[in-house]
Parts: C-alpha cells; structure tokens; sequence
C-alpha cells in the first residue's frame, strides 16, 4: 500500500485495525468467487445445486450491468431449477437477503435458498485516494437457508434505510443517470466515495439501534446474546458499536484485520471462520449486524 498511495502500516492499522486485505486477481470475477464459496456451503449442508429453489445474490461489484451475477453463478454451479435474483444491500446486503430466504420459506414458496454474498471491492476502489482504498478487500461467503423445528433459526430482524444520507457513501457515476464517458474516467467519478466521519457516526448509532429492535422481536436481553458477528468495516467503528449497544468486545468476533471491508461478504466470512475456530457452536444466540451504503442498516438475531 506503501508504494500506491501516501501511507503506512502504522498509520493503516491505528485508524482501521487492517493489516491485510485479499485482492482478487483481474481473471478472478465476483461470480466465480461466489460460485466457489456456493459449492463449499452446499457440499458441507449435503444439498444438490439442483436442490436449489431459491438463488440469492448479494454484490455491490456485479461483473456486468446484465445479467444479474446470481443468473452467472446459477449456470456455474448448475443450480438450474432456482429461482435467481440480485439484492443490493451494499454492506448490509448478506443480512437482507437471508430475510428475503426467510421469507420464501417461511411462506412455502421454496424449501431451500442459496444465499450469497460475493464482493470484488478492488474493482470499483479509487487506488488513488489514501482515505478508502486501503480499506476494502475482496471475498465471498454462502450459507444454505431451509425451514427448521423449534426455537432455532431466525427469530428476530430489523432493517432500515436512509436515502438522504446516499452521497455519503457512493459512486457518483457509471450508471443510467451518468453514463460512463470519458470524462468520468477522467474524473474518477465512478470509484467509490465516502465522508468517513460521517458514516462512521451513523454507522455507530444506527448498528446499536438495529441490535436493540433485533433483540427485542426475538425475545432476548443483551446478556442472552452468545457471540455477535458485526460487519467488519473497521476496528473503531465495531469497537464504538459495540459500547454503544452496552456489548463486551469479549462476545464480538473479528477478523477486520486479516480481510479489511469486504462489503457483505464479512459477516458470512467471518461466521465461517468462527466455525473453523470452534468458537461458533450449535445452541449458540447469535447477533449479526451491519451497516452500509444506501445508507442502510439492519440485525439478525440468530439461534444456531
């Protein structure tokens, strides 16, 4: 990062808490990277690509316009009888479409969704801009969502969003209202944007409000929470939220450190990582929450 833009290890990891970040190769698209985390959570939940009802898709980064990247990953993984479908929840992307699954489900419109969460950040990141480019990184996670017997699964959700607060976090251009030209390449307008002070500050308060309305639709106190899973956007902003909310940092995982920003694909990530550590065991009270472009925010509460 040194050798791109005017910075240091110290001064990266004091305000975010980053030491290292995956960057995906120029072959590597966010479909292929999600269809590999897709085959991992089918194979370990014993289901067939063709068990597959529903295919849901969370990206901020589609490899193109059209089709949607959930279409690409249905064909690579052969899941051809589901239904297939982007969500565009920015960071909050994983936790909205697990409510979208739920949905399906839960009103018998499929028996199970394949959710994903796959992010190429470092496509659409100014490497230019010292404040934001040393932040995201690249990645995905999946997770199979079916209906399941007594007090476990999803019990309670809150979600929200905030459009005045748009330009706080965003790209001003390459879409339909300012098509690419030369003159956004010229500019860079097509690379992400952000008032970190300010996102910080919502992100903060909304991340803590969302836990609270989250919990309380589950029946839970704070004390029942067993292990939250925030998205890891940075370690000030996980560490304020959760003093905020009246959390011990001792209940929060994190692994910012290791990955940076991965938009929506942290949650999941880090949820598997947790498994792989055996920190994250059945019976569990789980709290995942997040926070993201749009603005929007929103939190799971989760037995497992």
């Amino acid at each position: 990062m040194e050798s791109i833009v005017d910075t240091s290890d110290e001064w990266i990891f004091e305000r975010t808490g980053i030491r290292e970040r995956r960057i995906a190769p120029p072959e590597m698209t966010a479909a292929a990277m999600g269809a590999g985390a897709a085959r991992m959570a089918m194979e370990r939940a014993g289901v067939a690509p063709e068990d597959v009802d529903i295919l849901i898709v969370s990206t901020a980064t589609p490899d193109r316009l059209l089709p949607a990247t959930s279409c690409d990953i249905q064909a690579l993984i052969g899941a051809t009888n589901a239904v297939a479908f982007d969500v565009v929840g920015a960071c909050t992307g994983f936790l909205y479409a697990l409510t979208v699954a739920e949905g399906y489900i839960s009103t018998g419109r499929g028996e199970i969704a394949l959710v994903i969460a796959t992010e190429k950040l470092s496509a659409i990141v100014d490497w230019e801009d010292r404040s934001t480019c040393v932040l995201f990184g690249d990645g995905s996670g999946a997770a199979i969502v079916r209906s399941s017997a007594g007090e476990k699964g999803i019990l309670g959700t809150h979600h929200q969003s905030d459009g005045r607060l748009a330009n706080l976090l965003y790209r001003p251009a390459g879409g339909a209202a300012i098509p690419m030209d030369e003159e956004v390449l010229r500019n860079r307008t097509h690379l992400i944007q952000m008032s970190g002070r300010e996102v910080f500050k919502h992100a903060v308060r909304a991340m803590a409000d969302s836990a609270g309305q989250a919990l309380a639709r589950s029946g839970w106190a704070l004390d029942d929470v067993d292990l939250v899973f925030p998205h890891q956007a940075n370690i000030r902003i996980i560490k304020a939220t959760a003093r905020y909310a009246g959390l011990p940092m001792e209940k929060v995982f994190v692994n910012v450190h290791r990955y940076g920003n991965m938009s929506s694909a942290t949650i999941p990530v880090a949820m598997d990582e947790a498994i792989e550590e055996g920190r994250l065991q059945p019976g569990m009270k789980l709290l995942l929450v997040a926070f993201g472009a749009g603005l929007t925010w929103g939190a799971m509460a989760v037995r497992w």
